[in-house]
């Protein structure tokens, strides 16, 4: 058996650490909002160089509370990705407003700056792009379209945290450089709780206190309102044993990445592009943080089978795109509208690539890959 993802693994090599910070927070008795929050969100900020850093209870309230912290409402235009977890479009009709969907690259898998450029017209009020599987978004091109018009960037970096790209030069983390950036620490991240959690952070103080205000219902002081906002926030026990992990975090990354260079070693060696598949590719001028390794695979779904009726773990990201979903209907979308988020919905395949994944394991998943195309060939 060689699972998708194996939490086990890595909680055996931080047992010790991970017990003994939710021991500590156990024996303090203060669980919402205490010192391990503030410590995460202090180390956070300074890894990342993201000035200010606001702990929350989940991904999809970062996004929301980007959003409400925008002031975007009903009958606003935001311009994001169809190929993306729901979260994404869900906080933008939740809050009344229209998604704007748009196609992607079909490299990357990220939005399209292109496509964004057509898209935004005197109703778009934020560009929403995500760094999907751990690969940035083209952000020069993205940033330069909002900014000609004004319009504010809110990055969904919930799989990329560490994720970074050069800009005039210089290393930039995913989620500082659009006005607020918004990650995860769903389990399954490559920093994951025990549970939900997120982090928003944003270079602008007034923006920083606005997001801190919202995430405890719009309370400042204590039982005092001004304005509405939401029970977004993070919890002790979740903030300690991310604390533990981020200390890891560096060096698991080094691990996924490594992984993806054996991965593309197997490749060559097990002559997969004869086959047709496309694993993922990088440049000096990114730094992917492999959340998935995602490639394109034809016939994608008996392949699926086949691996796992061998006990290989793998997964869909995404097999329907927003576009399409019935939720979204009464947008107007049709099938063919998208066309590269609709091909890729059809083709990807995320092979395993956490850190404690043996080489072993990789020429085992990709020898069965290669054994799939061979006996379809006979």
């Amino acid at each position: 058996m060689i699972p998708f993802l194996d939490l086990k693994r890595q909680y055996e090599g931080i047992r010790p650490l991970v017990e003994e910070a939710v021991k500590r927070v156990f024996e303090k008795q203060a669980f919402i909002l205490g010192a391990e929050v503030q410590a995460l969100e202090e180390e956070i900020a300074s890894t990342y160089e993201a000035g200010y850093a606001i702990g929350v209870s989940s991904g999809t309230d970062a996004l929301l509370l980007a959003l409400m912290a925008l002031g975007v409402a009903e009958g606003d235009e935001v311009v994001t990705t169809p190929f993306t977890f729901f979260a994404t479009a869900g906080v933008i009709h939740r809050l009344g407003a229209i998604p704007v969907f748009v196609d992607i690259d079909p490299v990357s898998f990220n939005i399209d700056p292109s496509a964004v450029r057509a898209a935004v017209t005197d109703r778009t009020v934020c560009v929403l792009p995500v760094h999907l599987f751990g690969l940035m978004a083209d952000m020069a091109d993205i940033l330069e379209i909002a900014q000609r018009r004004g319009i504010p960037v809110v990055e969904d970096a919930a799989q990329a945290i560490g994720a970074w790209q050069k800009r005039d030069g210089e290393k930039r983390y995913a989620g500082t450089l659009g006005e607020i950036g918004c990650f995860s620490f769903f389990p399954s991240k490559n920093l994951g709780g025990a549970g939900d959690g997120g982090m928003i952070v944003t270079g602008d103080a007034d923006r920083a206190e606005q997001l801190r205000r919202l995430r405890v219902h719009g309370s400042h002081p204590k039982y005092y309102h001004h304005v509405v906002g939401i029970n977004g926030r993070l919890d002790e026990i979740q903030a300690a044993v991310l604390r533990v992990k981020h200390e890891f975090l560096e060096s698991w990354t080094g691990r996924r990445r490594a992984h993806a260079d054996r991965y593309r070693e197997l490749y060559e060696v097990y002559g997969l592009d004869r086959y047709g598949v496309i694993f993922p590719q990088e440049n000096g001028e990114t730094y992917h943080v492999y959340n998935q390794f995602t490639g394109r695979f034809p016939e994608r779904d008996a392949l699926m089978d086949h691996l796992q009726s061998r006990g290989i773990g793998v997964a869909v990201y995404y097999p329907l795109p927003l576009h399409l979903q019935p939720c979204f209907r009464y947008l107007g979308y049709r099938e063919g509208d998208l066309p590269q988020a609709e091909k890729a919905a059809k083709e990807v395949l995320s092979l395993p690539i956490y850190p404690e994944l043996t080489e072993e394991e990789q020429e085992t998943i990709v020898k069965e890959i290669r054994s799939y195309y061979e006996k379809r060939r006979t």
